[in-house]
């Protein structure tokens, strides 16, 4: 059990002193004036869970929101996507997620909602770079390496996911599409779950964001292999780039983002989305998002809306070539 301790270790050192208010004008005096939940759908310890847990504390302290987390993992996050999206739309329940969130009918035979057109789109929050990480148990430091083991002893290898549809996923897919092969991929209810399987060498690989994998790369319970990234990243310089370690092409990250239930009121949609917008920049500000990775990311509810739309409709192109099936 080390992923979810080393992760949260890193969340709570991050969360200091020295907030800085965010502007109470944003938020009408009736808004909040009761606990609001955000729902994470991963497991906790997970990077969309550390990132969930850093706007909800930079939330309590700078505006006094009575704010909680809460994980329902499961479903490719379509579990908690669900809750939300039954909730009342008053804006005491959210979703706080990944790309997963769009991804549902894509990868799930029964989805339970369609992920355009089912939520109100509140606000995009930060991006991250990902990396591929791998057992200790095998020897093998570079991709052309690990594809060509794979060929030799396809029965050897497997992938893990934290969920199908999240990038990560998406990542492994494009993986297995740029080098030829179809590495078995396992989907869990979270990156924790997982994480802990590569180290135990019950599965060999698993691509997810790099602030969820680091920890346990430096401390070395896995392998980094690469970064998913066209160039490296300050905080890991010593890792290289899919490119460098053998992969051209292989570019993908995670982002994160803000839903409420559909018919979320514009006004409370607009009040949310300046008080998110404005936590997150603090946050960036103070240093915290880039320990982690993450860069900020500030934009409108339509503009969300769009990315997510262009977000889905690449990855669903990407499933198809891979003739991914809905599970």
């Amino acid at each position: 059990m080390v992923s979810r301790r080393n992760i949260m270790a890193l969340s709570l050192a991050l969360l200091g002193a020295g907030s800085v208010a965010i502007p109470a004008s944003a938020q009408p005096a009736s808004y909040p004036n009761k606990l609001v939940k955000i729902v994470v759908p991963f497991a906790a310890g997970g990077g969309v869970d550390v990132f969930a847990r850093l706007i909800a504390e930079k939330l309590r302290s700078a505006n006094g929101y009575n704010i909680i987390v809460e994980n329902r993992p499961g479903a490719s996050g379509t579990i908690g996507g669900n809750a939300v999206r039954n909730a009342e739309a008053d804006g005491y329940t959210l979703l706080f997620s990944a790309g997963t969130q769009v991804m549902a009918q894509q990868v799930l035979k029964s989805a339970p909602y369609n992920p355009i057109e089912d939520f109100s789109f509140i606000a995009r929050v930060g991006e991250a770079p990902m990396m591929l990480v791998m057992t200790n148990e095998r020897p093998q430091t570079t991709i052309p390496a690990i594809v060509a083991d794979f060929k030799a002893n396809p029965k050897n290898w497997n992938f893990g996911t934290a969920a199908l549809g999240a990038p990560g996923h998406i990542a492994t897919i494009q993986f297995n599409a740029l080098a030829g092969v179809d590495i078995p991929i396992i989907a869990y209810p979270g990156t924790g779950p997982a994480l802990n399987d590569v180290a135990g060498g019950h599965i060999q690989m698993l691509i997810d964001p790099l602030l969820a994998l680091l920890p346990q790369a430096r401390g070395g319970k896995v392998k980094a292999i690469a970064v998913t990234t066209s160039e490296r990243t300050k905080l890991a310089p010593d890792i290289p780039t899919a490119a460098e370690a053998g992969m051209p092409g292989l570019v993908q990250s995670s982002w994160y983002g803000v839903w409420g239930p559909k018919a979320l009121p514009a006004d409370l949609v607009a009040t949310l989305n300046k008080t998110m917008n404005a936590a997150v920049q603090e946050l960036d500000k103070e240093g915290k998002l880039e320990k982690l990775g993450i860069v900020a990311t500030s934009e409108s509810p339509d503009a969300f809306r769009a990315f997510a739309a262009d977000y889905l409709a690449k990855s669903a192109a990407l499933l198809k070539a891979a003739k991914f099936e809905p599970q």
